[in-house]
């Protein structure tokens, strides 16, 4: 750039700061013209928009006219203005047209005062040009620059908020108004609603991520390792309707199989590992609650499995394998006579579990055992002999089947 166009750029520059105001007036009213968001006043306010242009408008004409450290200050204020839309919430692409027609508003004020000047300074527009848009692209490329970081910081920022005030809640601390008001608010969901908790069985190498296929089936889900397991809070469907399908489910919304058998059915197809789930709530306050049961759901299931336990459909399970040392009593007082009988034992064993299976019928064992009706009678019979117990009695058939579940779990 020779000494005629520096001085010409510094002579336009030094005018058009005189009219700055109107200069400002005029980027403000083209940029509403061409923004609905920005001229909805939301989330940027007029007052707001016209201190970023003045400055702006001020400091690109400083730029282009060689005025003392308006570089530095141009990157400094592109900056701030990064920052301070990606904070309000404003789109990118809205905040780079805006800066465009910053630069359009400039340009066409420069090109106006060169009209009447000479053909050799006239010469000199195509180079201006060039000058006014570099000045505007690096504006543009340092704000956008801390847009995308200040995004990612509050992104960060707000992930660790959810992730905190999620753990307040497994942790029990919903019961205060506060925190679980705040919540709510942060997982973007009702406090009152229809929930679950699923507690997954971890592998380190992959961890599961079930929020993309619960997502798939509408339904909302929020996650975060904890120790070995991963625990989720499900939003389930309406009352009364298969989550995710839509199908009326025609039965009670309380009860776990009605809550929760759409959440099951996904885990079961898409998840690949063993989980539990708790009965469903209408309170993000007791979500302690659902983890507590959720984790006494899957420990009902073998480790290194991949099935899916609903609480309320392993409640037996889950109550024998509470207390080991009752569980293991239970036993010796119900069976311990079959499973110190030698050579017997797995026979009778089989037999007692298909026959309490079939309402305690010897026709339908037989069918299932393929043996004949009078062998079911006499092996039960052997089972009432070694236990001491007779088979017509309910208390006996009760014990018979809790201690055979307790054997179950025992080989799980």
């Amino acid at each position: 750039m020779d000494e005629d166009e520096r001085g010409l750029r510094r002579e336009l520059a030094v005018t058009l700061l005189g009219e700055l105001e109107r200069l400002t007036d005029a980027l403000v009213a083209d940029i509403h013209a061409h923004s609905p968001l920005y001229a909805s006043g939301r989330p940027v306010s007029r007052a707001d928009l016209r201190v970023t242009c003045r400055r702006n408008v001020e400091l690109a004409l400083k730029d282009l006219g060689g005025l003392r450290e308006a570089g530095c200050r141009i990157e400094a204020a592109a900056a701030e203005t990064g920052r301070l839309r990606a904070e309000q919430g404003m789109p990118l692409a809205t905040v780079l047209k805006a800066y465009r027609r910053g630069g359009r508003v400039i340009w066409q004020a420069m090109a106006d005062r060169m009209r009447d000047r000479s053909p050799a300074e006239q010469r000199m527009v195509g180079d201006m040009a060039g000058a006014v848009w570099e000045t505007i692209d690096r504006y543009s490329s340092v704000m956008a620059d801390t847009y995308r970081i200040t995004t990612l910081e509050l992104q960060h920022r707000e992930d660790s908020r959810r992730g905190a005030l999620f753990e307040a809640l497994l942790d029990g601390r919903g019961g205060d108004p506060a925190v679980a008001a705040a919540a709510a608010d942060a997982l973007g969901v009702p406090r009152r609603g229809r929930y679950a908790v699923v507690v997954v069985a971890q592998d380190p190498a992959a961890p599961a991520d079930p929020a993309p296929a619960l997502e798939a089936v509408g339904l909302w889900s929020f996650w975060r390792p904890r120790g070995e397991r991963l625990a989720g809070l499900v939003r389930l469907g309406a009352a009364g309707t298969d989550a995710g399908t839509g199908a009326g489910a025609g039965k009670d919304p309380g009860t776990g199989a009605a809550g929760t058998e759409a959440l099951a059915k996904v885990l079961r197809r898409d998840l690949g590992r063993a989980a539990g789930i708790s009965p469903p709530f209408e309170e993000l306050t007791l979500a302690d609650q659902g983890l507590r049961l959720a984790v006494r759901a899957l420990g009902t299931l073998p480790p290194g499995g991949a099935e899916v336990a609903e609480l309320d459909e392993r409640l037996v399970h889950a109550v024998l394998g509470a207390d080991r040392e009752l569980a293991e009593r239970l036993v010796v007082r119900h069976l311990d006579g079959v499973l110190r009988s030698g050579a017997e034992r797995k026979v009778l064993l089989e037999t007692l579990r298909v026959w309490l299976d079939t309402g305690c019928s010897a026709s339908r064992t037989a069918d299932r055992l393929y043996c004949h009706r009078n062998t079911v009678l006499n092996r039960i019979g052997r089972v009432a002999e070694l236990t001491g117990r007779p088979a017509e009695s309910g208390e006996a058939r009760l014990g018979w089947a809790l201690a055979l579940r307790v054997l179950e779990l025992a080989r799980r």
